[in-house]
């Protein structure tokens, strides 16, 4: 199956049945337009639940959907399925410019109810141009009490041809009301060997660089890319990897915790230099504060710049959030290959490239050890999605791991 269903890694099962569905939903639409009633036993419905571990490639399944439910290709009528990747409907779905089509990400903490409120007056529209008025909610995981609240009562009592993509990791990550009125449809990690693939064929990746990033990543489409791509995530990686071996005292232990916090920290500062000034001056321009005011800004608009402080705020924190995260995702890879040469499991290391580091680990202890430490970062990452202070949940995780 090509077309938009190119870039799904993996998801075969999934593939057909969104294929199935985006047929079901041509018809539906055809016989709408004709004034005859809708084909039996559609397997096209509103509101779509898509869960699956992180890397699977949620967002790419629900943009690759929605560019089928939108498709224009005249090959249609002659038999072709929806999605051919090429007409005008699939393309501008695909690079977020279509008219119809909503793509929420957040690179905040979460997303509340002004938000959510915002996307349920959006859904209640007709389509302008396409044939399906879509909203794909990248994380609906973020969605706090409040906003999930908001978005039940829009997928209760659904628009026509309004069709709502939701993406979380788990079934758990949703409210039950709503994922109850969702069609839920799991994936799973792509094989290493799919994803040095895709990076071969679509990014242009030599094959080495591209087999040993997928093996890295254990499968993680986007982690793959970014360490094939981007020099400073090797390092980034190469300093994490290099932790296990100095938790030896209690001085090792702070310092590494020092170090891994301030270098999420500069993540996030980069990023905000990214961003921030030009979100600033932008904001700044459209209160009135241009040329010929001396950078003065309008009175009553000390609230609007306010509230987009507060929100640079929230976003660097995710980011430092997020890149520590990452780093304590391959923390746990690291000691995941030590717990399989103790085990003498025979399964592939994801980071062979420091093999004599994982045998000096595996051996100066025993498995139950091991999963100590495991456990010890997975305390950690908790902590930190409870808002504990990033200092002190990193430092508590290198004193266990220095214990065992």
């Amino acid at each position: 199956m090509s077309g938009v269903w190119d870039d799904l890694v993996g998801q075969e099962r999934v593939t057909t049945q969104l294929a199935a569905a985006a047929r079901d939903a041509d018809a539906l639409v055809s016989a709408t337009a004709a004034g005859e009633p809708p084909p039996a036993a559609s397997k096209m419905t509103h509101a779509w639940l898509f869960t699956g571990p992180p890397g699977s490639g949620r967002g790419t399944v629900a943009r690759a959907f929605a560019a089928a439910l939108q498709c224009t290709s005249p090959d249609r009528a002659l038999g072709g399925q929806p999605g051919c990747g090429f007409c005008d409907g699939c393309h501008t779905t695909l690079v977020g410019t279509h008219a119809d089509v909503e793509v929420v990400r957040t690179d905040l903490l979460s997303i509340g109810v002004k938000e959510t409120r915002d996307l349920v007056r959006r859904a209640q529209l007709s389509p302008a141009v396409g044939r399906w008025q879509v909203i794909v909610l990248e994380d609906a995981d973020r969605l706090t009490e409040g906003a999930g609240n908001v978005l039940l009562k829009a997928v209760e009592e659904p628009a026509p041809r309004t069709v709502w993509l939701l993406c979380a990791p788990s079934l758990q990550d949703v409210l039950p009301t709503i994922r109850s009125r969702c069609r839920h449809l799991t994936l799973r990690t792509p094989s290493v060997e799919a994803v040095a693939d895709v990076l071969v064929r679509r990014d242009g990746i030599e094959p080495a660089v591209a087999a040993a990033a997928a093996q890295a990543t254990q499968g993680h489409i986007d982690r793959a890319r970014r360490l094939a791509t981007d020099e400073r995530a090797r390092e980034r990686r190469r300093s994490v990897l290099r932790l296990p071996m100095r938790v030896d005292d209690v001085g090792g232990c702070l310092k590494a915790a020092q170090e891994l916090v301030d270098a999420a920290a500069e993540d996030a500062k980069q990023v905000a230099e990214e961003v921030d000034a030009k979100e600033t001056e932008d904001l700044k321009a459209a209160l009135g504060a241009g040329a010929g005011t001396g950078g003065r800004m309008p009175r009553g608009t000390a609230g609007v710049m306010k509230e987009l402080e507060d929100r640079q705020k929230r976003r660097r924190t995710r980011t430092q959030r997020d890149s520590l995260d990452l780093a304590l995702v391959d923390l746990t890879g690291f000691y995941r290959d030590v717990l399989a040469l103790q085990l003498g499991s025979g399964v592939a290391l994801a980071n062979a490239d420091v093999r004599d580091d994982l045998d000096r680990i595996a051996r100066s202890g025993g498995p139950e050890r091991t999963l100590r430490r495991i456990e010890a970062i997975i305390s950690c990452r908790d902590a930190l999605d409870r808002n504990v202070a990033p200092l002190l949940a990193v430092e508590a995780m290198t004193m266990a791991l220095r214990a065992g």
